[in-house]
């Protein structure tokens, strides 16, 4: 991913903005082609046949109903993804604006940056094993809330602008991708026989945040600027951190409107 955007900022600069997407199609047909030849036929668990395709399909949204476990994580990442999107897609319009007159090319080498969270996620991941999910979620949703202080800062302009940019970018990618750790930590820990489905679901509920998160990015950006996009970022991290910090009941136990008054016996 960190080479791609690299890669995709110079390209893009060279050649035009169409020209990363071209690349990324052609790319993907010979990576089709590959796995075409190189992954192995599989004969499928008699179990795995006994449905049919639509019911497959419609198995991720029914462990989102029965699982509250994996709506939580699903939520934390939706969110967090929502609002690095929005910053990623609006970073561009930055860099290249008035305010700093850089190329596309700039936008990818700031994107090296995060080369970072390949130090941070294996110290995530062990943190994870340690003290559990949970407590990763919190200081992520924390590091996002201190990201999107910082990246506000962008707007300075000059040398003072990139430095927060620099630094709040770093600090969004390691925040994002050590509470990723303790999601998918979580949600695999529920079903051994399901993963694949709770992480169709998972992904799906991350990928539609990170649509949503662009798209709220870019029209907070051409209404307000930057600062708005920073505010945006930090709205959906503390969503995302009430519900972390909300009681929660244990599960399977009855929700209070739903249990009766006790009567005492004579």
């Amino acid at each position: 991913m960190l080479l791609a955007r690299t890669f995709s900022g110079t390209v893009g600069e060279w050649l035009g903005w169409r020209a990363p997407y071209l690349v990324a199609a052609a790319a993907a047909l010979v990576l089709a082609a590959v796995m075409a030849y190189a992954v192995p036929s599989t004969t499928p668990a008699a179990s795995a046949t006994r449905g049919s395709y639509v019911a497959l399909l419609a198995e991720p949204p029914r462990l989102l109903r029965a699982e509250p476990e994996l709506r939580r994580s699903c939520f934390y990442q939706a969110t967090v993804f929502g609002g690095f999107s929005a910053v990623w897609t609006c970073l561009a319009l930055l860099l290249t604006g008035p305010v700093y007159g850089y190329g596309a090319e700039a936008v990818g080498l700031l994107a090296l940056v995060g080369a970072g969270t390949m130090l941070c996620t294996p110290y995530a991941g062990r943190l994870v094993d340690r003290h559990g999910p949970g407590r990763v979620n919190l200081v992520s949703l924390l590091g996002v809330l201190t990201a999107a202080g910082v990246l506000a800062a962008g707007s300075l302009g000059g040398a003072a602008g990139l430095t927060a940019l620099t630094a709040g970018t770093l600090l969004l990618d390691v925040a994002m991708q050590s509470g990723t750790l303790a999601n998918v930590s979580r949600v695999y820990a529920l079903r051994a026989d399901a993963r694949s489905r709770l992480n169709t679901a998972y992904m799906t509920c991350a990928y539609l945040g990170g649509t949503a998160g662009s798209w709220l990015g870019v029209r907070a950006y051409t209404a307000v600027g930057w600062p708005a996009v920073c505010a945006l970022v930090a709205l959906l991290a503390s969503a995302a951190l009430t519900r972390h910090l909300a009681p929660r009941r244990p599960t399977g136990a009855p929700h209070p409107r739903m249990q009766r008054p006790r009567r005492d016996r004579p």
